[in-house]
């Protein structure tokens, strides 16, 4: 019996890019736990206190389309280089107005910084151009830098805290570090364009891409996924405090929520490789589902725990191997308008579901809430069956 083929090493460039991913998303979790403070700190009502965090994430859903279009008229090292451009120049914006005190200052500066985060979400697939042959597998390795961010990104809030007179004013200097270093990394890697020298770009419109079914279920298992596990983890902080359990629990809890996010993704391109995209899907689908039943049983320190990491599981499962999926469902000539799109779906949900968390859960509690989670998990499953036949047909 033959023994199979050793994977080929990965370019470096994918390790670069993995980098370059830990950092972003160490920047994002900074962002999510010091944005609702200085939004209490500065904001004149109540009622505006995490008008930061809407604002981080509407400014990222509104790079994802440009983002496309800088892409194929600059390509990705120049578009790279623009978002982390924008960051510090958000970043600084932000600083500035937390000094003044200027809560639209502050929340304008958290728009720009969302937005360079939502170009910098491209970096999953510059991975997937760089390594060809091994496209799942470069992607899952890029998305597992999220592993070093959910060790180092809560870390260097902490330490940063009060560096500075003005409080969380050395967390926004040590935001600016890393989009600093990642600056540099991009500057000097030489990157693959998805649109190849001498050719055009397709004219083929958005609504005839969005009637490709392969196209459309991966679209929708990413949006799906990433809503379904937003919505629950944004609400999981605001249950645990009413459930009557402390923020040192909640902060464990979402802790290993985050590594169970980023954590699979060492073998989730291998996964993907042996089982098929759909499959995966299906399987975090399923892990999705457990999740949401694991807020039927007693509102203990255990249940929060496995649901959260079932949920992260869940949204490893769904959002990466759809991701892979996208990426082998389009041309290059359109793979900036189509990966574009895919982004701008997928963080628009996100941003509402962000939105919404609140709300439902003080409308609907806990349990209920989680129980109607299980219909887009069902619609997400079903319509990529579905949608999977119609291809193989």
């Amino acid at each position: 019996m033959t023994r199979p083929l050793p994977s080929a090493p990965l370019p470096a460039t994918v390790w670069w890019l993995a980098l370059c991913q830990a950092l972003l998303v160490s920047g994002n979790i900074m962002l999510i736990t010091i944005n609702p403070l200085i939004g209490a700190h500065l904001s004149p009502a109540q009622t505006w206190i995490t008008l930061p965090v809407a604002a981080q994430m509407l400014g990222t859903t509104c790079a994802t389309l440009p983002a496309g279009w800088l892409t194929t008229r600059f390509g990705r090292r120049r578009t790279f280089i623009m978002a982390n451009l924008t960051g510090l120049a958000g970043i600084a914006l932000a600083a500035l107005s937390l000094m003044r005190e200027s809560f639209v200052g502050f929340n304008l500066g958290a728009f720009g910084i969302g937005a360079s985060i939502g170009a910098g979400m491209l970096y999953r697939f510059a991975a997937a151009d760089a390594a060809p042959d091994q496209r799942d597998r470069a992607l899952s390795m890029v998305m597992a830098g999220g592993v070093l961010a959910a060790l180092f990104g809560p870390w260097l809030a902490g330490v940063s805290r009060h560096l500075f007179a003005v409080p969380f004013l050395g967390t926004l200097a040590g935001l600016a570090g890393l989009y600093l270093v990642a600056l540099v990394i991009v500057a000097s890697l030489n990157l693959t364009d998805p649109l190849p020298r001498g050719r055009r770009n397709t004219s083929v419109s958005r609504i005839t891409l969005l009637r490709r079914p392969r196209l459309a279920a991966a679209i929708m298992a990413a949006a799906l996924g990433y809503t379904v596990m937003n919505l629950a983890m944004t609400a999981t902080p605001l249950a645990m405090a009413h459930h009557g359990h402390g923020f040192e629990a909640t902060g464990h809890v979402i802790s290993a929520h985050v590594l169970a996010m980023f954590a699979p993704s060492f073998v989730t391109g291998h996964l993907i490789r042996r089982f098929g995209h759909v499959r995966m899907i299906l399987t975090g689908a399923a892990l999705l589902a457990l999740s949401a039943v694991c807020a039927l049983l007693a509102p203990t320190l255990h249940a929060f725990g496995m649901g959260l990491v079932l949920l992260g599981l869940g949204w490893n499962f769904t959002f990466i191997p759809a991701s892979a999926w996208l990426a082998s469902a389009h041309t290059p000539e359109e793979a900036p308008r189509v990966q574009a799109l895919n982004d701008c779906v997928v963080f628009s949900l996100v941003t509402l579901s962000a939105l919404a968390a609140g709300p439902l859960n003080a409308w609907l509690g806990w349990q209920a809430l989680n129980l109607w989670l299980l219909v887009p998990v069902t619609v997400m499953a079903v319509a990529v069956t579905g949608l999977n036949r119609r291809t193989a047909s």
